[in-house]
């Protein structure tokens, strides 16, 4: 563990990313985060050098024919293929399934470590927010070596390659910031984190 990573910066993140990639945008505890987002207020409060955060202002204030909501229904919910599955299994299993192995062993971990998660209609434990979320309350609670593992076993193995690819076929100005954003940001954890982040083939 390291408290340059694990400062209230890394939980604030975490939390925010969190929320906006699980939840849909018009949910009461997202409005006023994307309110911050489209007005600017984001940039004064995020941790990472201004100059790598300005070229995704306009990202996020640029207007698009499609609307925020049915963007976000489009990229997590379908009912269309998604072009970015969200769910760790899906990126990590030869089959490209979700339940895969990978789930069964986040699971077993989350279980070796008493982190009980409440899923929604038999939901995966996998989601991409999920495991931010999961990573700020681990966090915010002083479990940084529970936290090194959810980042470098369950969570970094696979981000990187989900986020480009949502990036490239987000299709919206706002979702693709945002991906941009959570690529800027989970590389600046993965420099910090003291744990080799796992090399996990990956089948997408």
């Amino acid at each position: 563990m390291t408290d340059n990573l694990y400062g209230d910066d890394f939980a604030f993140t975490a939390r925010i990313l969190g929320m906006l990639f699980y939840s849909p945008p018009d949910s009461e505890p997202v409005k006023p985060i994307i309110g911050a987002f489209l007005n600017g207020d984001w940039q004064t409060q995020w941790p990472l050098p201004a100059q790598s955060l300005a070229p995704l202002a306009q990202g996020f204030t640029t207007v698009s024919e499609e609307p925020l909501d049915a963007a976000w229904q489009r990229l997590f919910i379908g009912p269309w293929a998604l072009p970015a599955p969200p769910r760790g299994s899906v990126w990590l299993d030869k089959e490209s399934v979700i339940f895969g192995d990978s789930t069964l062993a986040l699971r077993q971990w989350m279980r070796e470590n008493q982190i009980v998660w409440h899923a929604q209609e038999n939901e995966p434990e996998d989601h991409f927010g999920t495991l931010l979320l999961l990573a700020a309350w681990l966090a915010e609670n002083r479990q940084y070596a529970a936290c090194d593992a959810l980042l470098a076993w369950h969570l970094l193995p696979w981000s990187g390659r989900f986020l480009t690819v949502f990036c490239e076929q987000a299709g919206h100005p706002f979702w693709q910031a945002l991906g941009m954003l959570a690529q800027r940001t989970l590389a600046h954890w993965q420099s910090q984190l003291l744990m080799p982040v796992a090399d996990k083939p990956l089948w997408r």
